[in-house]
Parts: C-alpha cells; sequence; structure tokens
C-alpha cells in the first residue's frame, strides 16, 4: 500500500506498544494492575511484569523485532542504548526468543564511561535502566531492522541519578500531591491527581548536505565559527511562515510519517523567520511521554535530513547575525477530571482557582529565576540568549495588561465578579467572533503566560526538556505547598474560602511584582531595570551554572527528591565541563581553519593581487589612479593577513593558558571572557577577507551558499 498520501491518523501510532494495545493483549487483571501501579507510582509486581513482557515481545516479534533496549537519557544530552535480542536456551537445550518480567523491568548497561561528575569512581562500572511503564513502548525502524525500545531511567549501582528523566517522573508526583492538596482546600473533593502536560515546539536549521560536508566547523561542533553574513538575510522579513520549498516539504512529509507511526502526534510545520530554518511542534502530552517524544522528534530529525541530501543543525545559533533556534515550552496543569488549571475561569471560584494556579508557578519562577537560568545554560545557548527573536539571560514572567490589571485589582479590592473574557470582533462579514486570550504573545519574554499555559521560550534547540520540566514542576509544587499552609491558616482562623484565597493571592501578588515584566525584554533599559529590581542575570554559562550551587537550590530538590545535593552538583561539574571541552575543540577547529584554509587562500589572493599591481604600474605608470586603487586593495588584504598571522599566534597562546586557569570555573569563565571573545576577533578578520578575496580562491562555502534552500 502507498502509505505517503493516506491520512496520518491512518499510522498513528502502529509502532508503539499503546495502553490501548495493552488493554487489548493483556488479561483485564494485569491491565488494572499497571495502571494502578502507574497513577499511583508503585512498583509492578514480577507476576503483572512476566505477563506484560510476554505480550509486549509476542507483539515486537510479529512486526519483526528480534533485539529490546532499554532507551534512556544520559548525562551526555543525548539517548543511549544498548541491544540484547530475545534469544535464549529452553530448558532441554534448545534456542527459543524469550522475554521475561526481570528483563522488562531492569537491564545492567555498563555505566563508567557516561558523565557522572565525580559520583563514582572509574572502576565501579555497574548501573541500571529501568523501565518507564508511564511512557510507551515502541519499535525504532532503521531499513530492515526493527528494535523493542523501552523508555527507561538510569542510575548507578548505589542507586545515584545518572540521567535527566528519573529527576522529571519524581517532579511529577511532587507536583500533583501539592495541585491536590490546593484543590481540596479551594473546595474541590473529587479530583485524585494532576498532571503537567507539555507541547514542545522545536526549531532547526536544513543545510545542503554536500556544502556540510565542506565545513569542518559544521562537521565538528555544529556552528560556523566563519562565515560573513549574507547578501539577503532575514532583513527583508520574507522567510516567516513563507511558502515551504518542495525539497524540504518533502523531507517534512518524510518526518512526520516516521514520528506519526511512533506515536508523536505532529501538527504543525512551517518556516521560521531566519532563512534556512524552519519549526515542528507536537499537540500536548502528558510531560513524561512529552519528554520522551521530543527526543524522538530530533533523533529523527537528524536521520532523515540525510534521505534528502539535507543535513538538521540542532545548535542554538548556528549561523551569525541571523535568529538562532529555541525550544518553546508549552507548560501546563491538568487535572484528573480534564480541567486545565491554567484555564481562566468562567465564574468567580473557577477564576479564583485559576489565579492560584497563575500565580503559584510566577511565584515558583521569582523564587528560582537563577535556576531556570541555570537549566538552559549550554555553549550553544549561549550565543543566542538575548539575540535575535531569543529571550534574554535575565528571567522574568509576561502576564499581559489584561491579567497585570485583575493581578492589581485584587490587590486594590475584594472583587465580587472578575470580568468576563473580552472579544476580538474581527469586522469582517461571515467571520466569526473570537474569544480573546488574556494576554497577547510577548515573543521577547523569557517565561510568558500564552492563555492556558505558560510558556518557557529559553529552552535551547538541542536540549532535552527532561530536566527544565523538572524544574518548572518542582518550583510550582513548592509554591503550591506555601501557599496551601497559609490558606489553611486562614481557613483555620475563621475565615471564608473565598476571602482567604484573595488575602493569600494578595501576598504572593505583591512579592512577585518584580519579577512581572510587559515590556519588551531585549531593551538596554530593561537590563537596567532588572538589575533595580534585584533580578539576577548570568550572560554566560559558567555563571548561569552557579544557581546549582545554592542553597535554595538544594532545598528544593531535596524537598522533593529530585536530586541530592550530591547529585546536584555533580551536573555542575558535568555540565561546566562539557562546555569548557565544548569551547576548547571550537578552539582549536577555528585555529585550523584560519591556518589551513582561510590564510593559503588570502595568501593566493594576495600573490594574484600584486601581480596584477606591478602589471597594470608597469603599463599605466606608478601614479595612475587605476594603480593607486588597485595598490590600495592590496594593501588592505596584505594588513588583514598581518592581523590573521599575529592573531593566529594568540589563540595559541590562549589554548595554552586555558588549561593553567584555574579551578573548574575559573577555566570556565577564561572560556567564557577570554578564548570565545578572542575566537570572535580571529573571524571578524576571516569574514573581512571573505568580503575582499575573489570567490573563486575562497576554501569554503558561504552563508549566501549555506542558507539557500
Amino acid at each position: 500500500m502507498n502509505t505517503e498520501n493516506t491520512p496520518l491518523s491512518t499510522h498513528f501510532g502502529e509502532n508503539i506498544f499503546s495502553f490501548e494495545l495493552m488493554r487489548d493483549r493483556l488479561p483485564r487483571e494485569f491491565y488494572d494492575k499497571l495502571m494502578f501501579a502507574i497513577r499511583n507510582h508503585r512498583p509492578i509486581s514480577p507476576e503483572t511484569a512476566d505477563v506484560i513482557a510476554q505480550a509486549m515481545k509476542d507483539w515486537a516479534v510479529s512486526r519483526g523485532t528480534t533485539h529490546y533496549t532499554h532507551w534512556f537519557q544520559p548525562l551526555t544530552g543525548l539517548t543511549a542504548e544498548k541491544h540484547e535480542s530475545f534469544l535464549t536456551f529452553d530448558e532441554d537445550g534448545r534456542t527459543i526468543d524469550r522475554f521475561s518480567g526481570r528483563e522488562l523491568i531492569m537491564s545492567e548497561p555498563d555505566a563508567s564511561s557516561f558523565p557522572h561528575g565525580g559520583l563514582r569512581s572509574t572502576f565501579e562500572a555497574r548501573g541500571y535502566a529501568a523501565w518507564d511503564p508511564s511512557s510507551p513502548a515502541f519499535l525504532m525502524r532503521r531499513g530492515e531492522t526493527a528494535t523493542l525500545c523501552l523508555p527507561s531511567v538510569f542510575v548507578s549501582y548505589k542507586g545515584e541519578v545518572l540521567d535527566k528523566k528519573t529527576p522529571l517522573l519524581r517532579s511529577i508526583a511532587a507536583v500533583s500531591k501539592a495541585a491536590v492538596q490546593m484543590l481540596r482546600l479551594l473546595g474541590n473533593k473529587r479530583v485524585t491527581g494532576v498532571m503537567p502536560y507539555l507541547g514542545a515546539e522545536q526549531e532547526y536549521f536544513l543545510v545542503d548536505r554536500e556544502l556540510f560536508g565542506q565545513r569542518p566547523d559544521l562537521r565538528e561542533v555544529g556552528v560556523t565559527l566563519l562565515g560573513a553574513g549574507p547578501a539577503r538575510g532575514q532583513q527583508l522579513e520574507d522567510h516567516y511562515f513563507r511558502a515551504i520549498g518542495d525539497r524540504v516539504l518533502a523531507f517534512m512529509e518524510d518526518v512526520e510519517r516516521e514520528l506519526v507511526r511512533l506515536g508523536v502526534p505532529v501538527k504543525t510545520r512551517h518556516n521560521e523567520v531566519a532563512p534556512g530554518q524552519f519549526e515542528l511542534a507536537v499537540l500536548h502530552r502528558p510531560v513524561n511521554i512529552a519528554a520522551d517524544q521530543n527526543q524522538l522528534v530530533m533523533e529523527m530529525l537528524r536521520r532523515v535530513a540525510p534521505r534528502h541530501g539535507f543535513e538538521a543543525l540542532l545548535h542554538e545559533k548556528p549561523f551569525a547575525r541571523v535568529n538562532g533556534s529555541g525550544k518553546h515550552n508549552n507548560w501546563s496543569l491538568i487535572d484528573s477530571e480534564g480541567t486545565n488549571l491554567l484555564e481562566p475561569g468562567t465564574n468567580a471560584s473557577s477564576r479564583l482557582r485559576f489565579l492560584v494556579f497563575l500565580m503559584a508557578t510566577v511565584w515558583g519562577v521569582h523564587r528560582h529565576g537563577a535556576l531556570l537560568r541555570a537549566i538552559v545554560a549550554g555553549p550553544g545557548n549561549e550565543l543566542r540568549l538575548g539575540g535575535n527573536e531569543a529571550p534574554p539571560a535575565i528571567v522574568s514572567v509576561h502576564l499581559g495588561g489584561h491579567l497585570s490589571a485583575l493581578l492589581d485589582s485584587v490587590i486594590e479590592a475584594t472583587p465580587d465578579k472578575l470580568d468576563d473574557l473580552e472579544e476580538i470582533d474581527l469586522g469582517l462579514a461571515g467571520v466569526a467572533r473570537i474569544p480573546r486570550d488574556t494576554t497577547d504573545r510577548n515573543r521577547t519574554s523569557p517565561f510568558a503566560f500564552t492563555g492556558n499555559k505558560f510558556e518557557f521560550r529559553a529552552v535551547g534547540s538541542s536540549a532535552a526538556v527532561s530536566l527544565p520540566n523538572a524544574v518548572i514542576n518542582a518550583i510550582a509544587a513548592e509554591s503550591l505547598e506555601l501557599m496551601s499552609g497559609q490558606l489553611k491558616e486562614l481557613l483555620d482562623a475563621g475565615e471564608t474560602r473565598n476571602g482567604a484565597t484573595l488575602e493569600v493571592l494578595r501576598t504572593v501578588i505583591r512579592e512577585t511584582s518584580a519579577t512581572r515584566f510587559d515590556g519588551d525584554n531585549y531593551t538596554a533599559e530593561w537590563a537596567a531595570e532588572a538589575e533595580k529590581r534585584g533580578l539576577p542575570a548570568a550572560p554566560t554559562t559558567p555563571e548561569a551554572l552557579d544557581a546549582l550551587l545554592s542553597d535554595e537550590t538544594g532545598a528544593l530538590f531535596e524537598r522533593f527528591g529530585l536530586m541530592t545535593r550530591d547529585e546536584n552538583e555533580a551536573r555542575y561539574r558535568i555540565w561546566l565541563d562539557l562546555y569548557i571541552k565544548t569551547v576548547a575543540v571550537e578552539l582549536n577547529v577555528a585555529r585550523q581553519m584560519l591556518a589551513t584554509q582561510v590564510l593559503p587562500a588570502a595568501l593566493r589572493y594576495q600573490k594574484r593581487l600584486a601581480g596584477s599591481v606591478n602589471q597594470l604600474q608597469s603599463a599605466l605608470g606608478a601614479k595612475s589612479p587605476q594603480v593607486a586603487v588597485q595598490r590600495s586593495h592590496l594593501e588592505e588584504i596584505s594588513e588583514l593577513i598581518a592581523r590573521l598571522i599575529e592573531k593566529l599566534r594568540a589563540l595559541e597562546k590562549q589554548g595554552l593558558r586555558m588549561h593553567d586557569a584555574g579551578e573548574l570555573r575559573d577555566v570556565g569563565l577564561f572560556c567564557a571572557k577570554t578564548i570565545r571573545p578572542k575566537i570572535a576577533e580571529g573571524r571578524e578578520i576571516a569574514d573581512r577577507l571573505e568580503e575582499l578575496v575573489d570567490d573563486s580562491e575562497w576554501p569554503l562555502p558561504s552563508y549566501d551558499e549555506l542558507l539557500t534552500l
């Protein structure tokens, strides 16, 4: 059957062992036990695990699968997998396919080579990958091969957390407990749980694969360390939402077909602002499933691109002078009755509930803004934050004029009735009136309320979303617990529910005023104002990561069991070490490109130009205006070459100094404040040479070529 022209829904989830499939294939007793364990965060019994494993294996084998793997998210930023076959011997020594409950629940990949930040000794190799039953298993197909992938967590032999997903799962339980507690105080006795939902928008660039192969910087670090700006970049503002080209569209459709089969509900595709930049967005899902699915989105973009002659770039700032790429993290809370707790209500009690959960989130950002900045820190995002279409490194919250006015009214008086949502009349015959969101979208805010969800726009395009959402869940849970304590005190003292709720809200509204900002976050005026308000600002990765070591962060993580202080400090060391190593590679690649490609090309052109000047001078005389013009051009080239040679020597010295900069943080700061600026200085010279040297002499594909699809 030709699947290319059939509806996506026809093939949705055909490669996942979904909960619906489990319900059909498992005896009802064991399906109910599985659902109970998932809902209540309980372990699965060995007997139940055996039944599930058998059903899962039979399904996988019927679809051509011979191997399984526990698929997890180590601290490398990628996913990891170790394949095991179903092949084994029975009691009579005959070969059979078997998959036991014990094999389903846990495997033992060697943990010695994964980052651990000093949590364990080098000789301690044992680690455990444990199945996460709340995220469906799936078949990953590569050509004729299919592997059963079991979404999993990853811990060491002693139980230390070595992955990004374990804190997320713990945070889900924490925010659910805190949210239910608050709903009980607000009068809702029916809700049994609350689940954070996530819709992740994935931005990326596509470049021609042949050109990609000619750029050592793109191959090695995913970013162009050299390159003059394109003659036509995004200044005409004509790429955003432009009609998608045939070749790119074919790639997008291929990606979508692969993802839909894996149960990823792809929804939106479009051209982004920068040339060569695109976006893929999926429908909102429970956050633990959405986190796994975003890893699949990134993997599929990378894998499918070569089929169409592309390379997919997920670096946050692969090209200077045009927009970078982010991953807008749309977060909300849905209760067991299907109510979005961040949806503005239709009556007084539901609006008060909305304000409580809105302000709990805002209060969490206010209390832990530095931590939110830390969890999106990295070598790529450092180049993006504060640039075009990216939020600054100062974390603030945008609520919009409507909600801000509503908060003011809560402080000033007790509103008997909250204002109805306004409507926008489009003024066009035959076009329906549409409800107005409570706020316009502020594209400059790092943490903005966008109607019925919060959009955390500072997450980088290459990042796993597990930890950012674990932190959002945790800070919301902490705020809800604190607000519940205040509310209970007032209720116990005899206050009415509405009066007590409004009193708690007033306290939080006043306390969070410094963090709330509805203006343009890009301006210098806001940076100055934010400093006056006492908001933390961390422009570099080493400075941002300091927040991981704060007492506030340690207390937050320990409160909800997300991580111990040792585990948290290990992450600090891992991410700082990764930053240093990345900058060191950038330095090496930049030096190599400048020395072996840019300088020889400039010298060849200089020699050609000098010969031309001598010939012209012999023909026209030394005082000829034409000779003077060419000589001036030659002098500029010669001066740039001299500066480039000098800069190469300086870069070599800085590379040697990096290792003597001191402690790990000192080395990181040296990389951020000395090495990267020095690389930028070398780039400035090279980019000017690119603008002057004959195209036939230039050894690297230009931005004009790379950004034209």
